[in-house]
C-alpha cells in the first residue's frame, strides 16, 4: 500500500506528505527532476527520465489494489483505476470506474473547444486554501479505506 503523488506540476505535495506521514503511509513522489527531497522517511522520489508522460507511465506501471494515486492527469488516472488503484484530484474528486469515462469525455471535449477558439484566454480560477482542505480530508478518508482493504 502506497500513495503515489504524481508531482509535477501538483499544487498539494504538503498536505499529501502530512496526510502520509500521519497515517504511517509511504507516499512515492514521482516527478521528471526540479523538485527538493524530503527529510521524512515515508517519502520516496523517484525522478524519471525527462520527457512526456514519463511520470505517468511509471505510476501506471507500480499502481495497484490498495493503493492510492493523486493526479491531475486524467488519461493517467484511468490507467490506475483500470488496474485497480484509487485515484484523487488534486481538490479532493475521486475518479472511480463510475465517473472516468465522463470525467474522460468531459476532458477530451473541452480540449475540442478550446482548439476551436484560439483567443480564449484564462485557465479558471486559483486553487484556494479550502481546496487543500478538501483534498486533505479526501486523501486522509481514501488512504484509510485503502489501507482497511488491504488488511
Amino acid at each position: 500500500m502506497a500513495i503515489y503523488l504524481d508531482a509535477d506540476a501538483c499544487p498539494v505535495k504538503a498536505e499529501a506528505e502530512r496526510v502520509a506521514t500521519r497515517l504511517g503511509q509511504p507516499l512515492v513522489v514521482v516527478s521528471n527532476g526540479g523538485l527538493r527531497p524530503s527529510a521524512n522517511p515515508l517519502v520516496q522520489m523517484v525522478y524519471v527520465a525527462e520527457g512526456p508522460d514519463e511520470a505517468d507511465k511509471w505510476i501506471a506501471a507500480q499502481a495497484g489494489p490498495g493503493d492510492v494515486v493523486v493526479t491531475g492527469d486524467i488519461p493517467l488516472a484511468a490507467k490506475c483505476v483500470a488496474a485497480g488503484a484509487r485515484v484523487l484530484k488534486h481538490d479532493g474528486e475521486a475518479l472511480t470506474a463510475a465517473n472516468i469515462g465522463n470525467v474522460l469525455a468531459t476532458r477530451d471535449l473541452m480540449a475540442d473547444l478550446r482548439a476551436a477558439d484560439p483567443f480564449r484566454q484564462g485557465g479558471g480560477r486559483a486553487f484556494s486554501a479550502a481546496d487543500r482542505s478538501r483534498f486533505a480530508d479526501a486523501l486522509d478518508r481514501v488512504a484509510r479505506a485503502a489501507a482497511r482493504e488491504a488488511r
